[in-house]
């Protein structure tokens, strides 16, 4: 009997160690990524454009190896490809085209992992990718797949501002001005998310400038 008490004692002394060190792991984590949200807000609305591209690439190393000890988490695989694809569109050209399908990958694994897809947001970014990147041989742009990607997000969070002035703008490439203006308005008028307010109202002023050239 006091040996199957001793056995009983040493399993729940090793439960709750295990439980406290994934409880410490996941606060650890959501500390990292709180600061490196914070610091991507800053650089992409309040960062000169000549200093960016630096900022941005040393946030995706961060974010890289980050994602790597938390491959399983999806707002931390989020996060990497939302920073990823501001890197890529910061760097341009043929040498950004590497780092824009590592944030393609990352985002299509998140997606897996939670198919609300942190709020839309991974949605949100994969349709800004297929949207901007080379089609063909180059890369692996598709309007179809972008439309398809934007009309998901929007499905989550159709009041977003992010989701509908990047949809709008993508609209008014393809020539459909007046869904374009539509959603321009829609993000006008749209919520800022908490945590995102200062580049969603960098977006919305983005939207009333689209708006004019409607």
């Amino acid at each position: 009997m006091a040996h199957s008490n001793l056995m009983r004692y040493f399993a729940m002394t090793a439960l709750t160690s295990s439980l406290a060190l994934a409880s410490f792991n996941a606060v650890a984590y959501e500390s990292e990524l709180f600061s490196l949200k914070n610091r991507w807000e800053h650089t992409v609305t309040e960062m000169p454009e000549s200093e960016r591209e630096d900022a941005l690439s040393g946030l995706a190393e961060e974010v890289t190896q980050l994602a790597e000890q938390h491959s399983d988490e999806a707002e931390v695989l989020v996060w990497k490809g939302v920073v990823l694809a501001a890197y890529a569109r910061e760097r341009g050209g043929l040498g950004a085209l590497g780092v824009a399908k590592d944030a393609r990958d990352t985002l299509e694994r998140a997606v897996e992992l939670d198919p609300q897809g942190n709020n839309g947001s991974a949605y949100v970014t994969l349709g800004a990718l297929y949207d901007r990147v080379p089609g063909g041989l180059i890369g692996f742009g598709d309007s179809d797949t972008a439309d398809e990607m934007f009309q998901r997000a929007l499905q989550i969070r159709p009041d977003g501002i992010d989701v509908n002035y990047y949809y709008a703008t993508f609209l008014q490439e393809e020539g459909n001005t007046q869904a374009a203006r539509e959603h321009a308005q829609r993000a006008v008028n749209g919520t800022a998310r908490e945590g995102r307010q200062q580049s969603d109202e960098a977006l919305r002023r983005d939207a009333e400038a689209l708006l004019g050239e409607l």
